[in-house]
């Protein structure tokens, strides 16, 4: 905190332990939480609530207005949770009148020159690599990796544990514990090597085969692969996740398994 060669708002609330490396900015109304790190040329503004352990490298700028023409500074915020990490040049924005927040998980990976959106609500344990985009809007599960340089479209939602293959353009929702990859973007499978990574067991591994199978693999359409999933397959907490990320879907799941030439 005795850093003469950053500047800290007088209106800034930072635990007493936060390390704050030179030529950092912190403007007013931001929180900081325990243990925390906050590396060189680092751009923290309005509305930032960071929480403990968490560690943020030079150049990034988190909680800057969002990037949207409708904005009319609004009192929203930005929160990041404990123990995330944030690499160089990573730009994370804050909510609009939509959802208010912008929000990170707990213990989340955002690699560099990432940019994660307004109204962004990104689940734990994500991992985010080089030059992942989020536009505005979008919803990531727990769990969820992006492999480098995906783009997803504003309004999309990625489910828990799913994993999208490295320069994908994410248009349509992608369901829970799947590979999502090609152009266009489709199923390529479930996640066995995340699951595994996971504990799940390979029992539960298969049960969430079995259910993509219908969904994606035996030609029926989405509401009748629902109907059958519902039917056939016992209740758990895997299949009703699932059926229910379907039914919500407002820009729908999305296509199955396609051969490449």
């Amino acid at each position: 905190m005795n850093q003469p060669l950053a500047y800290v708002h007088p209106g800034a609330k930072i635990a007493k332990n936060v390390v704050i490396e030179p030529f950092t900015t912190i403007h007013n109304d931001v929180i900081i939480g325990e243990g925390t790190w906050i590396g060189s040329n680092v751009t923290i503004m309005e509305g930032a609530r960071i929480g403990k352990n968490v560690s943020i490298f030079p150049g990034a700028v988190i909680s800057a207005i969002p990037q949207d023409k409708k904005f009319e500074d609004e009192d929203t915020t930005t929160v990041i949770g404990d123990n995330t990490t944030i690499r160089e040049c990573v730009t994370i924005n804050r909510g609009t009148s939509d959802r208010m927040k912008t929000v990170i998980g707990k213990n989340c990976w955002i690699m560099a020159y990432c940019h994660i959106a307004h109204d962004c609500i990104v689940g734990d344990n994500c991992i985010f690599s080089n030059n992942s985009t989020l536009a505005g809007h979008i919803t990531v599960g727990d769990h969820v990796v992006l492999a480098g340089m995906a783009a997803v479209q504003q309004f999309c939602q990625i489910g828990s544990h799913a994993f999208v293959t490295g320069g994908s353009l994410v248009r349509k929702d992608v369901p829970p514990f799947v590979k999502a990859g090609r152009e266009p973007l489709s199923y390529v499978g479930i996640n066995s090597v995340g699951l595994r990574r996971r504990g799940f067991e390979l029992e539960k591994i298969r049960e969430i085969q079995d259910i993509y199978r219908i969904l994606y693999q035996k030609n029926y359409n989405v509401s009748q692969a629902v109907q059958i999933i519902e039917a056939e397959m016992s209740a758990t907490n895997e299949r009703d996740e699932i059926i229910e990320f379907i039914k919500n879907s407002k820009r729908g799941i999305m296509r199955g398994y396609v051969a490449s030439n």
